[in-house]
């Protein structure tokens, strides 16, 4: 029982490190000149959008059962992986995330 609740934790933490990548975009864009935010603006705005074709925006309701979601403005942390598969799928489902299970295919 406790190596499946280590599972878990582990799982969820993995996924929510990769959200405070966002976090980090998120702030350092506040921090830098003009020249740099428009060069990285494009790449930036199409990694956003490849984000949201793959996740579905349950407003962080799957994954407030396992972390603390911040403010509305970081949208990313309000959203979960489209097709849920592994460890964090079945982690989401187990709270009411609803999506493509790839596991039953």
């Amino acid at each position: 029982m406790t190596a499946a609740w280590a599972a878990l934790v582990h799982t969820i933490d993995e996924y929510t490190k990769d959200l405070c990548c966002r976090n980090w975009l998120h702030e350092a864009w506040l921090l830098l000149d003009e020249h740099i935010v428009q060069l990285w603006t494009l790449r930036i705005e199409a990694l956003d959008d490849r984000y949201r074709a793959s996740t579905v925006d349950d407003d962080g309701q799957a994954l407030a059962h396992f972390h603390r979601l911040p403010g509305p403005d970081l949208w990313w942390w309000r959203r979960h992986p489209r097709i849920l598969t592994g460890s964090l799928g079945r982690s989401l489902t187990s709270v009411g995330a609803v999506g493509i299970d790839a596991d039953a295919t």
